[in-house]
């Protein structure tokens, strides 16, 4: 299986959707940092669900602003990860951890509102659908093209044949 062979197409498919991703994470995290009145309180006590007790609890006063620099820095982390091309498999799950936490505070359920989950299509959101994409990503090797993992592997292997 090592040796499969991809067209430049599907190559660059994949590299576009990692890029795309990261920077959809990128300028998440970026707007968030730079607001100084942004929260995930409001996100957090609004959640519905089986998990919403534990959502609420996060949204608490003292644990509030640590849950804010956690999802700033995933989201930057994970931006500019898949951006780059830099440890993208486990940026790829790192993303998958906080899009699955962003889905289960607002399920896309019968029965429950879609607050403020952006792309609600019964069951499956936008939440969703970039968790598969994700996994995609995951999958195959993105990050052996136009990535700086690439390029850091290709300057290690001409160092070595000197």
């Amino acid at each position: 299986m090592k040796n499969v062979k991809y067209t430049k197409w599907q190559l660059f498919s994949l590299v576009l959707l990692r890029v795309f991703i990261g920077w959809h994470f990128l300028y998440e995290g970026v707007i968030k940092l730079y607001n100084p009145s942004w929260t995930a309180k409001s996100y957090l006590l609004t959640s519905q669900g089986f998990m919403k007790s534990f959502y609420v609890w996060m949204a608490g006063d003292s644990f509030i602003s640590v849950v804010d620099t956690i999802m700033v820095a995933g989201l930057l982390v994970v931006g500019v990860g898949l951006m780059a091309g830099i440890m993208t498999r486990w940026v790829a799950v790192a993303g998958s951890i906080i899009l699955l936490l962003l889905y289960l505070a607002h399920p896309a359920l019968p029965g429950l509102s879609s607050g403020l989950s952006a792309g609600n299509y019964w069951l499956i959101n936008n939440n969703l659908i970039e968790i598969a994409a994700l996994m995609v990503i995951y999958q195959f090797p993105v990050s052996y093209y136009f990535s700086l993992e690439f390029i850091f592997k290709k300057e290690k292997s001409t160092e070595q044949t000197v």
